[in-house]
């Protein structure tokens, strides 16, 4: 099929050229009958990964096509050419008179930059390209240390596409059902997180002079080499925040775990004990602008007040309320109003994680369709939370790692693809995900997925640029 490109940054892109390759041919240098032995052995050890081979920076094409397609922002377009399995095309691209390339397949199953064939070029963009679509995906490449820089202000934080992870501390050794992430939260917080879903147990529910809360998955402990606190992880999220003041980090914050602690209790420590600078936290339970949420991380609660916090803010009470949901549901409006939650977990058996891949998908959808004021005196939207997480503790392949490797790919493609894009005359909104709360992102070094989801702010940053 002829390779489908689709422009997900906000300018027009044109494809200039198009040039078709013979497959180089691998080389093999000579080894020794050890080497050789070694070679294989190893090669067993490692998981393969699908690539393609890369032409050379001289190689000639053996056909070139001068074309002129235009793809303005947003839109997908076909070139006329269809890759078979011998060849490599490669696609020059025009943006605003500077020229860049991609050779398709890529030499690698992720994502890659296109090349710039110009000197201090202004442009970066990654491309993701799909070979069983013979489909191509280009988004604004960013710093993932600090995407946040390029919106503006007055953007409620409900119109913003954001990467979060699910039992975000989860990265050490433990049970394979309670480890959910491959890479510790500062890491995730340098690529591009900016939601975690934190479980805590309080470590002495009865002395209110003591801040203990232990970091848990469940009844589980996250770790098996020692016991893990909600301290260290909020004096690592502010330490990122003072040297990234343009992000800001929303913590879901639930009890959990074994005792007899209760949330009244729960909300006097965190209140009295963390969240008590209004400097570092933001605990309105009004949803915030961006601006508003800057170098702080915000609260949104998972449990019950107590009566002492139900008075703070003129009696508004304390922290975003998610406080109730729905359990296990594919779709369900918090009580609030403030926040629209899908998180049906309950994969029972391997068939069902197309179920949960399809509920996810849904639910990015119906936060796309949504337009968001940016009057920062507006009625703000809930705010989307999109669970990818689930797991089953009695199925081995109903384990959050299993899961991840299928759900997470299936969400890349269905981003590339199909999210935001108007079909049959639907009407498109503003194209977010909203927040997309993923296992084992980073694993390996593939942040494909947090990629996708923040180049999906694109279209928020255009409207903001052309004030409307």
């Amino acid at each position: 099929m002829p390779i489908s490109i689709r422009n997900l940054t906000a300018t027009t892109i044109e494809l200039k050229v198009i040039e078709r390759f013979e497959t180089p041919k691998p080389e093999q240098p000579a080894q020794s009958a050890l080497a050789n032995i070694t070679s294989n052995f190893t090669s067993l050890l490692k998981s393969p990964e699908p690539s393609a081979h890369q032409i050379h920076e001289n190689a000639k094409s053996f056909h070139k096509d001068d074309v002129s397609i235009r793809i303005d922002a947003f839109e997908t377009a076909k070139a006329e050419v269809k890759p078979p399995e011998n060849e490599i095309v490669r696609l020059t691209f025009d943006i605003q008179g500077e020229r860049y390339r991609i050779d398709c397949p890529v030499p690698t199953s992720r994502s890659v930059t296109l090349t710039p064939l110009v000197q201090n070029p202004r442009w970066n963009i990654t491309a993701i390209y799909l070979k069983q679509h013979s489909f191509l995906a280009l988004f604004p490449s960013s710093h993932l240390s600090c995407w946040m820089k390029d919106l503006r202000d007055e953007s409620p934080l409900s119109a913003l596409s954001i990467p979060g992870t699910h039992n975000s501390p989860t990265c050490h050794r433990a049970l394979p059902s309670v480890r959910c992430q491959a890479v510790s939260p500062r890491e995730q917080l340098e690529n591009g997180v900016r939601f975690f879903d934190l479980r805590m147990q309080i470590e002495a529910p009865e002395d209110p002079a003591k801040d203990g809360l232990i970091l848990v998955h469940s009844v589980f402990p996250i770790s098996m080499t020692g016991t893990k606190y909600f301290r260290e992880l909020v004096n690592e999220t502010h330490d990122f925040l003072a040297k990234n003041p343009s992000e800001t980090v929303i913590f879901s914050l639930k009890r959990e775990g074994t005792g007899t602690g209760t949330d009244a209790q729960f909300g006097r420590v965190l209140r009295d004990h963390y969240a008590g600078d209004v400097g570092k936290w933001y605990t309105n339970p009004k949803l915030p602008t961006l601006g508003q949420a800057r170098r702080k991380i915000v609260a949104v609660r998972r449990f019950g007040l107590e009566e002492r916090l139900k008075k703070e803010w003129d009696g508004k009470g304390w922290g975003i309320d998610a406080g109730t949901w729905a359990d296990n549901t594919p779709n369900n409006l918090c009580p609030s109003g403030d926040v629209c939650v899908q998180d049906f977990y309950e994969v029972l058996e391997t068939e069902n994680i197309d179920k949960k891949i399809t509920y996810s998908k849904e639910h990015m959808a119906r936060a796309a369709e949504i337009v968001h004021d940016l009057d920062p005196a507006a009625k703000k939207q809930p705010v989307y939370i999109n669970f990818l997480s689930a797991s089953n503790f009695w199925k081995t392949g109903c384990w959050p790692e299993k899961i991840a490797a299928k759900v997470n790919p299936a969400v890349v493609e269905y981003l590339c693809k199909s999210h935001n894009q108007e079909e049959g005359g639907k009407k498109i909104g503003d194209g977010t995900t909203g927040i997309v709360v993923c296992d084992w992102v980073g694993n390996g070094g593939d942040w494909d997925l947090v990629r996708c989801i923040v180049g999906f702010n694109a279209r928020l940053e255009l409207r903001e640029k052309q004030g409307h």
